[in-house]
């Protein structure tokens, strides 16, 4: 295994299955020594065993991400033990009910949005100091398609990672004179646990695996990726201009 993340230190949330787990567990086999945050103690304990059995390094989080003292917390932790932080994977997410918009409790909107919307920028407002000092700091947050096409009954999916990917794109413009490189990821359709709650009908074995994803957006957290502010469609391959 070619270990052209050796040196660098990746937060990665969600990390205790589908998508998070496949791009921490690549990242540690790549040499990234991996922060690996969940609320699955024993799907972090499998990334921690698989890493580690491929000669990698972990560190475990099991954390709510609505803990939001902690997670203001985690950014002081970071900076004591590492200085810096070089990549910082927002892969956890929070499906919701799939309702007309006037259907949605309150309580359902606002669980959702503390996770996809509150919880990323109070990890923008713990992290930010610590990209800034890496070398090439770099920010991938994982949207989804519903942020632009509004679909019938997905409203919360459409609202929150609308959020975030304002989010995401204002971050990357006040961060232009820096290091650092933000962007999205849209991943299409995966075989996770996630989408067999969204789509129970849907014949699991057309669609790619977490850890065939996980690959193609690896490359997206390279020293070397110039593009910031930017959404990536992994299904066509390319860059999409906000």
């Amino acid at each position: 295994m070619i270990k052209d993340f050796e040196g660098r230190v990746a937060l990665v949330t969600g990390a205790s299955r589908g998508i998070g787990y496949q791009i921490a567990k690549q990242l540690g086999e790549r040499g990234a020594h991996v922060i690996a945050l969940a609320r699955t103690v024993g799907g972090l304990e499998d990334l921690d065993d698989e890493i580690r059995s491929a000669g990698g390094e972990t560190t475990l989080v099991p954390l709510d991400l609505t803990d939001f003292d902690a997670l203001d917390r985690l950014g002081a932790a970071i900076y004591e033990r590492w200085k810096k932080l070089d990549i910082f994977v927002a892969n956890a997410g929070m499906l919701g009910v799939l309702s007309p918009i006037g259907h949605i409790s309150p309580k359902d909107f606002e669980k959702v949005t503390a996770v996809n919307v509150v919880a990323n920028w109070r990890l923008i407002r713990s992290l930010d100091p610590l990209l800034r000092q890496s070398d090439a700091g770099r920010a991938l947050f994982l949207s989804s398609v519903h942020a632009s096409t509004c679909t019938p009954f997905w409203g919360l999916q459409s609202i929150s990672k609308a959020s975030v990917e304002a989010m995401a794109r204002t971050w990357a413009n006040e961060s232009l004179k820096t290091n650092m490189k933000i962007n999205l990821a849209d991943p299409g359709p995966t075989r996770t646990g996630l989408r067999a709650k969204a789509m129970p009908g849907e014949l699991a074995t057309n669609l790619p695996t977490p850890d065939y994803v996980a690959a193609d957006l690896l490359p997206l957290l390279m020293p070397d990726v110039l593009e910031t502010g930017r959404l990536y469609d992994r299904v066509s391959g390319e860059w999409i201009q906000p």
